[in-house]
């Protein structure tokens, strides 16, 4: 099955696939960037309690790293991961901690669902089952962040505050920045119970709701787009509706090659997403 559409190429390379998306492949001088597909991969560095896994879990996510680096022609050692716990915390990233591994399960990541550099030879990671990751791009200051944005994350308007990072540590011009949207969960299986459409109401009133929330008929549930919510608020933060690219695969649709929670269930995987400058 081919993802590839007018936003994303879908690749494969040795038995490892990914995607890419078209609009940053056309600055492939100077960043690099992946999404990774497949359910027989899995990026799970450590568990909800911050606990690392067992060594052989451990070791088959670094194996598919290397797998993944090595294909898009990235050093799998420059890796500087989010520990990803539903925040709006965002972290500059000024240089790579370790130097001879990636850094992943560093205290200084704790508490943090983005990271934002203009250092290059650092490969930013985020991973994900249906939250939305976000790659952000300004061209002109060559600037990169990498953020996780679950529903939770979407409510806290993180991907907002990327951009008022972005603006403030480096000078940042909103009708620069690019936003690619990675594969998550859609509208069509983000379904949620009365409170939490009660928060989304609540937090968006400076949207139009009916473009973002739908209620089940006959049913108590009540569908919601969080896509569409981000695509909104980064166009009200100043981002061109041309730079914001979403690569329109829903994961749980798509859970034959994208890791769905709410398709796994326990024991689900994760895949991830990679933004480096060169």
């Amino acid at each position: 099955m081919d993802l590839s559409n007018e936003n994303i190429v879908h690749i494969k390379v040795n038995g490892t696939e990914y995607i890419q998306f078209r609009k940053l492949l056309e600055y492939g001088d100077i960043i690099n960037h992946a999404y990774s597909l497949g359910t027989n991969v899995n990026f799970r560095t450590a568990r909800a309690n911050k606990q690392k896994l067992e060594k052989t879990e451990y070791e088959k996510a670094i194996n598919d790293y290397k797998n993944l680096c090595n294909c898009i022609d990235s050093n799998y050692i420059h890796i500087v991961k989010t520990n990803q716990e539903h925040t709006n915390e965002i972290k500059v990233v000024k240089k790579k901690i370790n130097k001879t591994e990636p850094d992943i399960n560093l205290p200084e990541y704790y508490n943090t669902d983005g990271l934002v550099t203009d250092k290059k030879e650092i490969l930013l990671s985020t991973t994900n089952a249906d939250c939305i990751l976000l790659l952000f791009f300004d061209p002109i200051k060559k600037v990169i962040a990498n953020v996780h944005s679950g529903w939770r994350g979407t409510l806290q308007r993180i991907s907002v505050k990327t951009v008022e990072k972005m603006k403030k540590e480096f000078n940042c011009n909103p009708k620069d920045i690019i936003c690619c949207i990675c594969p998550s969960i859609r509208k069509c299986h983000f379904e949620v119970d009365k409170d939490v459409k009660d928060l989304f109401e609540n937090e968006f009133k400076d949207i139009n709701t009916k473009e973002i929330i739908a209620k089940q008929v006959n049913k108590e549930k009540w569908n919601i787009d969080t896509v569409k919510i981000n695509q909104i608020i980064l166009q009200k933060q100043g981002l061109k509706p041309e730079n914001i690219i979403d690569s329109k695969i829903c994961s749980v649709c798509n859970s034959n090659l994208v890791h769905s929670y709410r398709a796994e269930k326990a024991g689900y995987g994760l895949n991830t997403a990679l933004i480096e400058l060169r």
